[in-house]
């Protein structure tokens, strides 16, 4: 098993898959039938349903193996899906993790079927095993129904702060299928991308930049503290996390750093001395135009810390390292990338034809780049066209006078190849050789005209092209090779070629006087059976030589004119009355006629031959947009560079500057391990550290193992500490700030021992044999294990600073848990930002929620508690700012176990400083709260800034009631009257049940104990989805799956009594219903279903 979870944290989720694929083989022998030739698939998928329905967990196991394996081989397996969505609860380790790989596959497909299983999924994203917890969120967020959005929400925050960096990875990526799914989320979305981007380690890195990247690409001031953590890690980053990495950053320091390109010959100007001009003027201006360029050194660490990549096994990671080096380095380095490109042209293909196209766009600005390896563009025989052409560009671009010999006999060579378009781009790449050379101009020239003669027409059509645009740079040497290709129109059929050979000869009439007549002569018998684009150049032709040998060609042109004025086209047509017009004086001629000849035979610019990948360097390198040359949806486009470098400091990270309450609790433990940022995993260091600890942890947790009578009497103890808690930090409240800050002190010395262990806990539970145990040890193992330390640590303050610590030793030992768990928390995944966070400490991480919530609630066989469906983002006023003198404050119900005590409901309050004055020592004053009601408050604030809010946890315990609560919010002068007045459907806890439990449940609630109505359903309201949303937001219910499509269950626990709520909700015919509660709590129930009808019978 620990291999099995070593496999998923190197290779991420494929680890599953490829275990079923290698199981398949090993299984298929032992059922040949099932495989057989004639065997049919109904009989095949039957015999896998029974086995999958067999109590043996080896035929389950052994159904699951074949099943991954016909998935592997592009086999459908659909129908299987409810037969293997049962096992989804599974208790076999290996059973349960292919049933995940199956449902990742399909959950996206089935649904309805996947929605019946969520709570399922739900309980998973719990399990003590990091793969089972990654899987449920994976296949949670495949399922792409807009219903399940909280719930995927609610899951993915969760997620992202749980121990293990696996399940944070495939948060990450689960947000990227939120996003998609309901861009709206995106705020929310955004704070979790924030809290991930800080996390440490390399296997969460690529996928959060990732989902950075989807979600918001223009924030790059979530990237400012993280820059140089991220260059750090960048080497240990798995490798498709180090191409999305290596991009993000090359966007980010274009708009942040200044261009290094300016330190060749920048400033240099403005050197004379003006006549009128003093020498101290001169000095001062010499000191504002020769400022020498200096590397800003985070600018240096990514050049450097990237380097190291070009020996990477992965194409995609060299191409990155070498589109960053040429987009962000000093010219003068940027060579160091092209030995490692030349090195991908020994890949496949695909590759070799990504890299040559990024090689061909750096040729054009930097040959000397690859000049060294100009052999190694040669072409071969064997490669495909594609290659070909663009080792081709290559070599044309990088022709000089020094190689242009070798290169044209290499291309002598190539002309004669079979493949006849990679022959014609030969011929052209010969052209730009002959312009771009002037030296070679006339033997190119000469080599061109003997490919005149060749047999292809295609390469004759091709020559006949290039030595058109070659003559036009120089023609008055050349009137032999015109008389030569005129002779060439009786054999040639391509129109280019046709058409160019007119032009040449119209362009040109004056130096073959005797042929261009005669040309035309022969144009004129053929013209109705000629293209569009000869038919041009003969009207052209034609009137040029009008203008200039009218007596011979004047009856001649005539008679074209009156071809093509009945031509088909009308483009031939209009030009022909165009000619006509401005050719042959007549009473209605222009002005225009008198230039005539100035039109047709002006001076034409000889034509520019350039590289097709002249204009790709406005496209990133390595990217889509750069290969198809147009910007493809998606494409971030690279700024330019800043005239002025923005501020470095933003990227300066200095915890102890930013949190300096926290500078006595975190700067000791930084200070005796300096070297302990990241790889910490020295277990000398470890036993050195936390003997003390360990030992006790460890004969608590042996202690737990030998019964589970003693588990449950934990929880009692647990509970009641909680109460006693309660009580002794009411009596604390009034405390003086130096006992606060002593307390902090006192508690902070095994801050990250503590960090360690529970990490190290979390972690070996997950990969360790004995995964099969049932949560509820693996959760009051943690509990008692933070225990135990949270009673050593309350010994060793007390002999430091006993004198100060005698009064208050029992309440501070009891608070030390909490505290201690908040600064691993926040140590880890949320390091502190502003000094406000402070009073933030009780509230425990989603991770630790999860594992007091299996203390806190009592668990049988049949009925579990389950998370919530639905997370309500309503607040509700609990004081106008108006009222509070500046001070606001909003509350909300988070529907999540209470970590104060199971019997009470978690409120969240949010406080916000509305004034410019900073408010000091907010607290919760006198309460009146109604018999049997309790409440846990939060610690005091010292203070909260101007405009700035900060949330804290609450937890009352209603009694089963809807009564308020009341209470006075103080601040250092005022005191103000609130109350807080719970909606019945806050004070429940959602269960999961089977329908036969539920039905079991419910028919010994009837009677007394069953309200019922029946309502008119809005029509909207009809459908399943749409009806389940409504309750579940209404109510913090579970849903209880149903076999029949005209009735809806939900369950739930009343939070204080856990007294079962069970309610139905059955559609008739037409648009009514029958709604059914069933419960002990006869008042809720009431109340309950007073609240559902309305919200059921409304639209």
């Amino acid at each position: 098993m620990s291999a099995n979870s070593l496999g998923y944290n190197e290779q991420g989720g494929e680890a599953a898959t490829e275990q079923g694929q290698e199981a398949t083989p090993t299984t298929a022998p032992s059922v040949p039938a099932a495989f057989g030739l004639f065997s049919s698939d109904t009989k095949k998928n039957e015999d896998l349903k029974q086995m999958l329905e067999s109590n043996k967990d080896s035929a389950k196991l052994d159904a699951m193996k074949r099943i991954v394996g016909m998935i592997a081989k592009g086999k459908n397996a659909s129908e299987l899906f409810p037969a293997v969505v049962k096992n989804v609860a599974s208790k076999n380790i290996e059973i349960k993790k292919l049933v995940y790989v199956y449902l990742m596959r399909y959950a996206e497909e089935q649904q309805d079927l996947a929605l019946l299983s969520i709570s399922t999924f739900q309980r998973a994203l719990k399990d003590p095993n990091q793969l089972i917890r990654a899987s449920a969120l994976r296949v949670l967020s495949s399922i792409r129904v807009p219903i399940i959005v909280p719930i995927m929400m609610l899951a993915i925050k969760e997620a992202s702060a749980d121990l293990s960096p696996y399940v944070r990875k495939n948060a990450a990526h689960a947000i990227q299928k939120l996003y998609s799914l309901d861009p709206e989320q995106k705020e929310m979305l955004i704070e979790v991308i924030e809290k991930l981007l800080k996390d440490k380690s390399t296997l969460v890195a690529g996928s959060v930049v990732m989902a950075f990247e989807e979600v918001c690409p223009d924030r790059i001031d979530l990237i400012h503290k993280n820059y140089r953590k991220l260059c750090n890690l960048l080497v240990d980053v798995e490798e498709w996390g180090q191409v999305v990495i290596i991009h993000m950053l090359t966007r980010y320091a274009r708009t942040q750093f200044v261009s290094p390109w300016k330190e060749d010959g920048v400033l240099e100007e403005d050197n004379e001395k003006d006549f009128y001009e003093s020498d101290e003027e001169q000095k001062e201006k010499d000191q504002k135009v020769k400022k020498p360029y200096a590397m800003d050194p985070d600018h240096r660490l990514l050049i450097r810390n990237t380097k190291p990549l070009l020996q990477s096994r992965n194409a995609a990671v060299v191409m990155a390292v070498a589109q960053l080096y040429w987009h962000l380095a000093p010219k003068s380095e940027a060579g160091i990338v092209s030995k490692s490109l030349v090195r991908l042209l020994r890949s496949n293909r695909e590759v070799q034809y990504i890299v040559l196209q990024n090689i061909a766009t750096m040729s054009i600005q930097r040959k000397g780049m690859f000049e060294p390896y100009l052999k190694s563009f040669y072409v071969r025989s064997t490669d495909p066209t594609m290659i070909k052409t663009s080792k081709l560009e290559i070599l044309t671009n990088l022709a000089n006078e020094a190689n242009i010999s070798t290169l044209l006999r290499e291309f002598q060579t190539y002309v004669k190849s079979q493949d006849k378009q990679f022959a014609a781009a030969t011929i052209q790449a010969i052209g730009r050789c002959a312009t771009n050379i002037s030296e070679v101009t006339d033997t190119c020239l000469n080599g061109l005209v003997c490919l005149l003669s060749n047999r292809d027409e295609i390469v004759v059509a091709e020559s006949v092209v290039v030595i058109k645009k070659l003559l036009q740079t120089q023609p008055a040497h050349h009137g032999e090779i015109i008389k030569h290709m005129a002779k060439l129109l009786d054999t040639i059929t391509v129109p280019v070629a046709r058409a160019s050979i007119l032009w040449l000869i119209g362009e040109y009439c004056e130096r073959v006087p005797k042929i261009a007549p005669d040309v035309l002569r022969k144009m004129a018998k053929s013209f109705t059976n000629e293209d569009d684009l000869v038919k041009l150049q003969i009207l052209n032709l034609g009137a040029k030589l009008y203008l200039t040998n009218s007596k011979q060609t004047k009856l001649l042109t005539q008679y074209i004119l009156n071809l093509g004025k009945y031509d088909q086209s009308y483009d031939i047509r209009d030009r022909t009355r165009f000619i006509r017009q401005l050719i042959v004086p007549n009473e209605k001629s222009g002005a225009l006629s008198k230039y005539a000849k100035k039109i047709f035979l002006a001076q034409k610019p000889a034509p520019l031959l350039e590289s097709p990948f002249k204009d790709r360097d406005r496209f990133q390198l390595g990217t889509l947009s750069h290969t198809l040359n147009t910007k493809a949806i998606g494409y971030l486009e690279l700024s330019n560079w800043p005239e002025v470098a923005p501020d470095p400091s933003v990227r300066n990270v200095e915890v102890i500057e930013l949190g300096k309450e926290w500078s006595v609790a975190l700067g000791k433990a930084k200070k005796e391990k300096p070297t302990e940022k990241f790889y910490s995993d020295s277990e000398e260091e470890e036993s050195a550290n936390t003997t003390d600890t360990e030992s006790e942890s460890t004969s608590e947790s042996e202690k737990e193992k030998n019964g589970k009578e003693e588990g449950s009497s934990m929880e009692n103890s647990e509970s009641s500490s909680e109460e006693l808690s309660d009580s002794e930090s009411e009596s604390k409240e009034g405390t003086a700030k130096k006992k606060f800050k002593t307390t902090e002190e006192s508690d902070s010395d095994d801050t990250e021992k503590k960090t360690k262990m529970i990490s190290k806990k979390r972690e070996s539970s997950g990969s360790s044999d004995s995964e099969s145990s049932s949560t509820e040890e693996s959760s009051s193992d943690s509990e008692s294990e933070s225990d135990s330390e949270s009673d050593a640590e309350s010994r060793k303050p007390k002999n430091a600073i006993a004198s100060e610590r005698k009064e208050m030793a029992v309440p501070e030992k009891k608070a030390s848990t909490k505290q201690d768990v908040s600064l691993l928390d926040l140590d880890d995944f949320n390091p502190v930002s502003t000094p406000v966070a402070v009073p933030t400490r009780a509230i425990l991480s989603p991770s630790l929620v999860a594992d007091l919530e299996g203390l806190s609630l009592s668990r049988s066989s049949v009925i579990d508690v389950s998370s919530p469906i639905f997370v309500p983002m309503k607040t509700h006023e609990l004081l106008h700012r108006m009222s509070g003198k500046g001070l606001a404050a909003h509350y909300h119900f988070s529907r999540q176990p209470c970590i104060y005590g199971n019997q009470m409901v978690s409120v969240q309050v949010t406080l916000t400083n509305t004034t410019d004055q900073k408010l000091e020592n907010i607290h919760v004053g006198e309460r009146k709260l109604p018999a049997g009601m309790k409440m846990h408050v939060f610690n005091p604030i010292e203070f909260l800034e101007p405009e700035e809010s900060i949330t804290v946890s609450m937890g009352i315990d209603f009694c089963d009631s809807t009564q308020t609560a009341s209470f006075q919010l103080c601040t250092k002068e005022d005191h103000f009257n609130v109350n807080i007045q719970p909606p019945v459907g806050e004070l429940l806890l959602p269960v999961t049940m089977s329908e036969k439990d539920f039905k079991t449940e419910q028919g010994m609630l009837t009677g007394m104990n069953e309200t019922s109505a029946t309502i008119t359903v809005a029509p909207q309201n009809s459908t399943r989805l749409v009806l389940l949303e409504k309750v579940v937001k209404a109510a913090n219910l579970g849903v209880v799956p149903s076999g029949q499509d005209n009735i809806h269950r939900f369950a739930a626990k009343t939070v204080h009594s856990g007294s079962l709520m069970l309610v139905t909700v059955e559609l008739k015919e037409g648009s009514t219903a029958q709604l059914i509660i069933n419960t002990e709590k006869t008042v809720i129930g009431s109340i309950l279903l007073r609240e559902l009808k309305p919200v059921l019978s409304q639209g």
